[in-house]
């Protein structure tokens, strides 16, 4: 027997339910009609449930989101933002881990319309902590080793400081010292304030 189709009104309960957490209203939600209304649920913007949970901080939540439909990981809204986005924004690195976890370390680099990427939005909201993290899960061929740790066969280098210099779309660089206790954090820009 297929689940029941959702209503209009029953898909904007789910999305509130994400966006606030409850964890309870999208299980009973996914029980009663299925990963692909999870999947389906969209608000006006086509921000999705995962979206909502990564924007607020809702790691649970989003980690049964994840399981059942881990496709929206990656999902763009209408303005090109994935998940991660959402979670840099906001800062919440638990959220940003799970999602790269999902969907690989390239969804660090995804650029939304606006021409940023997670880090980019990461290094806007002056979080350097979720900055530094997305920096170390990259690597510079793209594939990236996520948040489970390296891959197999790569070297690592210890007691080393590595100097990151990475621009954005404005032309701001910002450069970064990973390796050492306290990281050091400058910003270059084209004669504008961040």
């Amino acid at each position: 027997m297929e689940p029941a189709q959702p209503t209009p009104d029953d898909l904007d309960d789910v999305l509130l339910a994400c966006r606030y957490g409850d964890l309870d209203d999208v299980l009973a939600f996914s029980a009663r009609f299925g990963d692909t209304a999870l999947t389906a649920a969209r608000d006006a913007s086509d921000n999705t449930p995962a979206h909502m949970a990564a924007a607020n901080g809702h790691t649970e939540l989003l980690e049964f989101i994840l399981a059942r439909t881990p496709g929206l990981a990656a999902a763009r809204n209408a303005a090109g933002s994935t998940p991660l986005h959402w979670a840099a924004l906001n800062q919440h690195l638990a959220a940003a881990q799970r999602l790269v976890a999902t969907a690989g370390a390239p969804l660090i680099d995804t650029k939304n319309a606006a021409g940023r990427t997670p880090l980019g939005e990461a290094e806007l909201a002056g979080w350097e902590e979720g900055a530094q993290w997305m920096v170390g899960a990259m690597t510079l061929d793209g594939e990236g080793k996520g948040a489970e740790g390296e891959e197999e066969g790569e070297e690592t280098v210890s007691g080393v400081d590595v100097e990151v210099e990475i621009q954005d779309a404005d032309g701001r660089v910002a450069r970064m010292t990973l390796g050492s206790d306290e990281p050091a954090h400058e910003v270059a820009g084209s004669g504008e304030a961040s």
